[in-house]
């Protein structure tokens, strides 16, 4: 049995990038950047007005008040798309609306507000002071021609295809979906909506491992209830093995009579790196590797898969695909937290804002097939190995479920 942080290291050693592809803007949302997004120019791309109203020579403004006006000559327009491609001189201003870019000669913008308006009358009666580079949004004030936009790792959203469109993205290199396998070993096993016989328990597993492999961004390409059987274990395997990036297991790596996948495994020649890790729930944890693929052989007991995929499982899924952002932070304990002598101790638990800081609590029923415990959590809590409880006030590490709120 080792440690937490040995099998985070090992894991760490062995995890690969997964190769990337070109996909269109239009169906980038939810997938991970597998390059730096630049700045192809800068923002603005021009001087432009910030206002709809004049462009003027500040210097010409000089004196003006709405008691005494100051004269200029409207000599042309400038707008979005229509530039003015004359020059201003001493006395003339040009009609510029928002978005326009800034006529040669002019180095302010004046609001229509301010003026007598925008109106056949050629002269235009100026009402107030300007300053040198009033209302004018400069070239690339925001943003700085290669300068990187959003890095590489990013998980697109609406602001980064916002963003991206904006510059002239028309498709982003990506990274590839993980290619899944995911199992679970019973005879028990049932499918939910048969009718249950004296022994036998609904397969729940598979149902959490898909919609967590579903949201993690990843693709499943095998999925099955095995019976608790060597040769029907054997035969799904060497095609997961020989397909997938990652196999995640539900059940079969413990000490039972029929707990075979561990052995399977090996048969088929997947590279044990570790079996068992000091860790409450879900200390029988398989990590193996073939010459393609990441194993994890998680328990069955619900709340040791749900757990197990969400600390282990989900992270590595990520960074196969270059993600970098990791959902762990501090929070502070309102209620005491149970601790094991020997182990990392995993709880589900609900965490809220008071104050300004973090505050969280594990949940109530803490049997690793109390399954119902994750219906009202938003986080996982754990602690290091100790006697006791950690107390009210004692901080302790939070990993956020990535789909739910902060309450």
């Amino acid at each position: 049995m080792i440690s937490v942080n040995d099998a985070q290291s090992i894991i760490q050693k062995n995890i690969f990038e997964l190769k990337s592809e070109s996909v269109y803007l239009s169906s980038s949302s939810g997938k991970i950047l597998s390059n730096n997004i630049k700045a192809k120019f800068p923002s603005p791309s021009f001087d432009n007005s910030a206002m709809d109203g004049f462009a003027v020579r500040s210097s010409d403004t000089f004196g003006a008040t709405r008691t005494s006006t100051v004269s200029l000559k409207n000599i042309d327009e400038s707008s979005a798309g229509s530039p003015s491609d004359l020059i201003l001189k001493k006395g003339e201003c040009i009609q510029c609306m928002t978005g326009a870019k800034i006529p040669k000669g002019a180095d302010a913008i004046i609001m229509v507000e301010d003026t007598s308006g925008f109106s056949n009358d050629k002269n235009v009666q100026i009402m107030i002071e300007v300053k040198r580079g009033q209302h004018i949004r400069k070239m690339g004030e925001e943003i700085n021609e290669g300068d990187i936009l959003i890095e590489k790792g990013t998980i697109i959203t609406t602001s980064e295809i916002g963003v991206c469109a904006s510059f002239g993205y028309s498709e982003l290199a990506v990274s590839k979906k993980p290619k899944v396998a995911i199992f679970a070993t019973g005879n028990e096993l049932i499918e939910p909506g048969k009718d249950l016989k004296e022994g036998e328990i609904y397969n729940s597993n598979l149902f959490l491992f898909a919609d967590l492999v579903k949201k993690a961004g990843s693709k499943i390409l095998m999925r099955n209830v095995i019976n608790d059987d060597k040769s029907s274990l054997k035969s799904f395997l060497l095609e997961a093995l020989e397909t997938c990036d990652v196999i995640i297991s539900s059940g079969g790596v413990s000490m039972g009579r029929y707990d075979y996948v561990r052995e399977v495994f090996i048969d088929l020649g997947v590279k044990e790196h570790f079996w068992k890790v000091a860790q409450k729930p879900g200390k029988p944890f398989f990590f193996g590797t073939n010459n393609q693929s990441l194993i994890f052989g998680l328990p069955g007991n619900p709340v040791s898969s749900y757990i197990g995929f969400m600390i282990w499982v989900w992270p590595v899924l990520k960074q196969l695909m270059g993600s970098l952002k990791d959902d762990s932070t501090k929070g502070i304990l309102s209620e005491p937290f149970p601790l094991e002598k020997f182990k990392q101790r995993y709880l589900f638990g609900q965490s809220w804002i008071e104050n300004g800081e973090l505050r969280c609590k594990a949940s109530t029923k803490i049997g690793s097939h109390m399954l119902s415990s994750a219906l009202e959590a938003n986080c996982i809590l754990s602690a290091t190995k100790g006697e006791g409880f950690l107390k009210p006030g004692d901080f302790i590490d939070v990993t956020m479920l990535p789909w739910k709120t902060i309450k």
